[in-house]
């Protein structure tokens, strides 16, 4: 199996203008589908992300970040495992808020510190 990062994706207008009821039912819903993913043996861990945040650059540190002005933000993170990046697709395409529209999930692969290592024989700064 190999590892990979699910990065949640979701239009901000849209999660402004929810009232609260509105926000707990949607991590009612993402609270189901993540059990469905544990139970499948595929989830490794995750969570959400506050709308909250600092964005560092060489030059500034923003409180606020660009994020806030920004269409789309990183509401949350899912470290998943599957057998490829086909069943890692297939596995995000379950998710209630990708069918219906309101959300995407960016799938990565995950190096993982063996691959790294594998790069060279030096010691990393992990000290392995």
């Amino acid at each position: 199996m190999e590892r990979f990062l699910f990065i949640i994706r979701e239009d901000l207008s849209k999660t402004r203008r929810q009232t609260e009821e509105e926000r707990y039912e949607d991590i009612r819903i993402m609270d189901e589908w993540v059990k469905s993913l544990v139970a499948s043996d595929n989830y490794v861990f995750g969570d959400g992300l506050k709308p909250t945040g600092k964005y560092v650059s060489r030059d500034n540190v923003l409180s606020d970040g660009p994020f806030i002005e920004s269409k789309e933000a990183v509401n949350g993170y899912i470290f998943m495992e599957a057998k490829n990046i086909e069943h890692a697709a297939s596995i995000a395409q379950s998710c209630p808020y990708v069918i219906d529209g309101r959300m995407a999930i960016e799938i990565r692969p995950v190096l993982g510190l063996t691959d790294i290592r594998e790069l060279s024989d030096e010691i990393r700064a992990t000290g392995k």
